[in-house]
């Protein structure tokens, strides 16, 4: 059974609570530093989901856990943001928090500490073949890798969409936790993916090269689709071990770039979905993560709204 076009996105990944401490210049070690703290609903499957329905995909849904504590809020959070939520609640581990923390003062560059908590407990017992019912694009976050119960899941689910002719995506999600589980192994995982989506870290991480371009070129010819996001530079799009489009950025004056990527996955995938090529699909992408950008958080505007101009610095 092949999902057709008009077909639901499903993405299976993290449900995280973000608290992002926005300051300027460095760090005070031992003392006070002054920051603007928020506490967001945040995590990277999440926010691809949400980017996905705001760039105007009407079915996305998003299988992921998260601890009794917050299971209702960040349910409300998504169906907000118009996903469905399908979320597995954990009665033993809180829900994941990520302390973000965005120098203000230096292109709104961040850093995380991350406690993945509930979200890395996904497993094959949260998986049912059913949820690819009705499914035209199964979507996973690159944190599923990081877990042994999680990369069974991800086994299951490529199985899933494999039988079912469900072309499946992924994104490497962090370059500090891919340096743990190693490059080799990494693509060893992910060998049955249709598209890939790293950063240029990422990429230049996987296959030992400096060359953001030499990298996607490297990388597709082990995934059909590769599209490398490059922040300010744009994107590359790369097939059968050759860049085939370099896609220009958007440009924005940055507030916060914590979950910039994931706003280009969402938009990425969500164009693809309406019958867009890879080119149009990475331009489209990049529009999202100037809007991404230019807000603090990971995620877009909530209640429907579907146009935002690229913002200025506070």
């Amino acid at each position: 059974m092949t999902a057709g076009p008009g077909g639901a996105l499903l993405v299976v990944g993290d449900v995280i609570t973000d608290v992002v401490a926005r300051h300027r210049g460095p760090l005070a070690v031992g003392t006070d530093t002054a920051a603007s703290i928020l506490r967001l609903p945040g995590g990277a499957g999440a926010n691809v989901a949400c980017w996905a329905a705001y760039s105007g995909r009407g079915d996305v849904r998003l299988l992921g856990r998260v601890g009794a504590d917050e299971a209702r809020r960040h349910a409300r959070e998504l169906e907000a943001h118009g996903v469905r939520p399908l979320l597995a609640v954990d009665a033993e581990a809180p829900t994941g928090t990520v302390i973000c923390l965005v120098d203000a003062g230096a292109g709104a560059e961040r850093t995380f500490l991350a406690d993945s908590g509930a979200s890395l407990r996904l497993g094959p017992g949260d998986w049912s073949e059913a949820l690819l019912d009705g499914v035209a694009r199964l979507h996973l976050s690159g944190y599923l890798l990081f877990s042994a119960s999680s990369r069974a899941l991800v086994a299951d689910a490529l199985a899933g969409a494999h039988a079912r002719g469900v072309p499946v995506s992924l994104d490497p999600a962090s370059a500090g936790f891919l340096t743990e589980l190693g490059s080799d192994r990494f693509l060893s995982l992910v060998g049955a993916v249709d598209v890939l989506l790293p950063s240029d870290g990422e990429a230049c991480l996987l296959t030992g090269r400096s060359d953001a371009a030499e990298a996607a070129a490297e990388l597709s010819r082990h995934v059909p689709l590769v599209v490398v996001t490059r922040g300010a530079q744009g994107a590359l799009v790369a097939r059968s071990g050759a860049v085939c489009a370099r896609v220009p950025a958007v440009p924005a004056v940055a507030r916060d770039s914590t979950g910039a990527g994931d706003a280009f996955t969402g938009a990425f995938l969500a164009a693809l979905l309406a019958g867009a090529g890879a080119e149009e699909a990475a331009a489209e992408g990049c529009r999202a993560g100037a809007l991404a950008v230019a807000r603090v958080g990971g995620r877009p505007p909530a209640g429907g709204e579907r146009r935002e101009t690229v913002g200025t610095a506070e």
